[in-house]
């Protein structure tokens, strides 16, 4: 894959992704004719930055502001004030043509692999719907890239004729993340990807993405509420918390040693697989079996 541009002499150290003061305030409706409408804070001063390569995971329970900025990172929403640079670029700032240009860059994947697929399409028309968006190949070249990214996702080319309902939740999700790969992006964010799917797919789909994250040098910015598959996937974590971050660090570190309560919360809600415990109420259970007898 292209390297990020960095000028002639030492190599750059700037992030792939830089997210600066961000805020986003929604207004609500009007509720009195004589007072002005109350706002919601969805965001409020966020910052961080992502490095080339690495997987950020942004964690926290529904209304957190998690989807906010994910919608903010897509620049699918603008923020309130403060700034999303990928690749030194202000996405928020860029005309609309250079801002279809750049989205090679920056693809997503969404949480629901059922609804995120138009039924109605084929397999070939959804993962080659970012580059027919760039208007720069032929279909043979989108036909041929397709066959490609679906065979990096562990699925064959004679899929591209089928639909999605044809296919597995878990297959519908690679469909998905080669959709986003198509455009060998540099930046793929990933909200909730397998929260929709069950545990044992959800475990095919976080090791696709680190396959393809070591093959390809993808970076990643995984939105979940679920600890495991942020501990699976991500080398860093960062708390969100009624739009702020609230901690950061390495999921071992954050997990085992977290320091602010709404963290501690988050982890005690985690359920724990306690061998000893569970063998002593069997014993028991069959202890009070035997007496009965």
């Amino acid at each position: 894959m292209t390297q990020a541009p960095h000028t002639t002499g030492a190599p750059t150290t700037a992030p792939l992704l830089q997210v600066t003061d961000l805020v986003r305030e929604y207004t609500l409706p009007r509720e009195h004719l004589f007072r002005p409408p109350g706002k919601v804070h969805a965001l409020n001063g966020v910052n961080f930055s992502i490095a080339a390569g690495r997987s950020l995971g942004i964690v926290g329970e529904s209304g957190s502001g998690k989807s906010t900025l994910a919608r903010l990172v897509m620049a699918l929403d603008a923020p309130t004030s403060g700034t999303v640079e990928l690749l030194g670029r202000n996405l928020h700032q860029l005309p609309a043509e250079q801002l279809r240009q750049a989205r090679r860059d920056f693809q997503m994947v969404f949480q629901d692999p059922y609804g995120s697929l138009d039924p109605r399409q084929t397999v070939e028309r959804i993962v080659t719907e970012p580059l027919q968006a760039q208007g720069q190949t032929t279909r043979a070249e989108q036909r041929e890239q397709a066959a490609q990214v679906l065979s990096q996702v562990g699925l064959r080319t004679n899929d591209l004729g089928k639909y999605p309902h044809e296919f597995s939740g878990g297959q519908r999700q690679r469909i998905a993340i080669a959709r986003a790969l198509i455009t060998r992006p540099r930046l793929i964010v990933a909200d909730e990807p397998v929260s929709a799917l069950d545990v044992s797919v959800q475990a095919q789909v976080l090791n696709l993405m680190q396959d393809l994250q070591q093959q390809f040098g993808i970076t990643y910015m995984l939105i979940s509420h679920d600890l495991a598959v942020v501990n699976h996937l991500c080398d860093e974590v960062v708390v969100l918390y009624q739009g702020r971050i609230v901690e950061r660090g390495s999921p071992g570190e954050l997990f085992r040693n977290a320091q602010h309560p709404y963290t501690q919360s988050l982890v005690g809600a985690v359920p724990q697989v306690q061998p000893g415990r569970a063998r002593a109420r069997r014993a028991a259970a069959a202890a009070a079996t035997a007496k009965t007898a």
